[in-house]
């Protein structure tokens, strides 16, 4: 056994001579595992990264939390998506969120909210195309958000519609810049509001989301600005379950006082939609799993590329050493200690490739995270899926030049005038 292994040691410093001699030969092995490696770690890291920012942004929505709107976020079988289905359903309005609070028993909080686009004016300051946020009570208590400055609205506030607001970090610093905009009133569809508050900075979401860029109104204010019964409003009802209630319970409670609400049939089909995030979550698997087929196809086209370029290296280094080998054989060497030689060659110039390629993908990591909000990350997960990668195609890469390198007769070997 310890023969054995000083054998083995042997080996590992004839390939590492062998790899530093021969640097020329070693820069071009090096070149194609590299480009193979990069290729798919990179395409994993994009897939994982985005992955990893999409749930997150998702987990914001709350995974206990439904959401009653008109239209489905997917279709439920799977299939086409069956817009003539629900182009008629009528947009959930207040009085139905009233009812729901009223007679809902498996829900912990429940709130009417609307959004819209318009433009925010202060003295001649104007910003357009900003998000318009109705919110009835209860919203505080589903959205997580923190308060910069001044205060969020009281349920007083909320339930009589009094015309204040709380402005997002960016609305407020496009407003009035290094001006401390509390007490100040501003000018929503021509309609005088008080700002009350300003919400801490959040920074976008993977969807755009974010409460930087909106300006928040109670319900009943709403009202008297725009028509909240408009399905350009996109009102929505939020539900949020009580505690050890699962979103199944709640869904079926909703689902059953929603039907009476409006009055359905027992045999006609819901006219309403019951969004969940888990319902994204299902598109969302068979989403990256094709993205991750597609990369690993990429990946091995381009590490079959370095495999070859190295088995090829691998032969050319054979033909070089053909009469050192003779000579190794002729003193006793056995036909093991060469074929390791030559794969642990192989292997190192394959790790050293996938080494080279991972730097690059970890340095285009900081690249985009210092250029871009999306943040890139390299797992631990994908550095070792990449040198283990590379030290698979350097061992099947060197085993053919190996074997043909230990069934050399070394009579012939040291003979032998390359």
């Amino acid at each position: 056994m310890l023969k054995l292994l000083v054998l083995s040691i042997e080996s590992i410093i004839f390939a590492i001579q062998a790899v530093i001699v021969n640097r020329l030969r070693t820069l071009l092995s090096l070149l194609g595992i590299t480009i193979g490696i990069f290729a798919i770690i990179a395409v994993f890291t994009i897939v994982d990264s985005l992955e990893i920012n999409i749930r997150e942004s998702l987990s914001s929505l709350g995974s206990d939390i439904i959401y009653v709107e008109k239209w489905p976020w997917t279709q439920e079988d799977g299939g086409e998506f069956k817009w003539w289905q629900y182009v008629n359903r009528p947009v959930p309005n207040i009085q139905e969120y009233e009812l729901l609070k009223d007679r809902l028993t498996k829900a912990d909080e429940i709130a009417f909210v609307i959004s819209t686009r318009t433009s925010v004016q202060y003295k001649d300051n104007t910003i357009d195309n900003m998000n318009f946020l109705g919110v009835s009570s209860g919203f505080d208590g589903i959205r997580s958000f923190d308060i910069q400055s001044g205060r969020y609205f009281s349920d007083f506030e909320l339930t009589s519609g009094k015309n204040i607001c709380i402005l997002g970090f960016e609305i407020a610093n496009q407003l009035f810049g290094n001006i401390d905009p509390l007490g100040k009133i501003i000018s929503i569809k021509g309609h005088k509001t008080r700002v009350i508050g300003v919400f801490n900075k959040e920074g976008k979401d993977t969807f755009g989301d974010s409460m930087d860029e909106n300006v928040m109104v109670p319900i009943n204010h709403v009202r008297n600005v725009v028509n909240i019964r408009s399905e350009s409003m996109n009102p929505m009802i939020w539900i949020k379950s009580a505690e050890n209630v699962s979103t199944e319970e709640l869904k079926g409670e909703i689902r059953m006082q929603l039907r009476n609400i409006r009055r359905l049939k027992p045999k006609a089909d819901d006219n309403f939609a019951l969004n969940q995030t888990s319902m994204l979550n299902n598109q969302l698997d068979q989403f990256f799993g094709v993205l991750n087929m597609a990369g690993w196809f990429i990946g091995i086209f381009s590490l079959l590329v370095g495999g070859f370029g190295i088995a090829n290296i691998m032969f050319v280094s054979v033909k070089e050493r053909t009469k050192l080998i003779g000579v190794q054989k002729a003193l006793g060497a056995k036909r093991f200690f060469i074929i390791e030689q030559f794969i642990f060659e192989s292997i190192l110039l394959a790790v050293m490739g996938g080494f080279v390629g991972l730097l690059l993908v970890y340095i285009g990591t900081l690249i985009i995270n210092s250029t871009s909000d999306f943040q890139v990350t390299l797992t631990m997960g994908n550095i070792i899926m990449g040198l283990s990668i590379s030290s698979l195609i350097g061992l099947i890469s060197g085993l053919a030049p190996a074997y043909s390198a230990a069934r050399l007769d070394p009579v012939i070997a040291i003979n032998s005038t390359f």
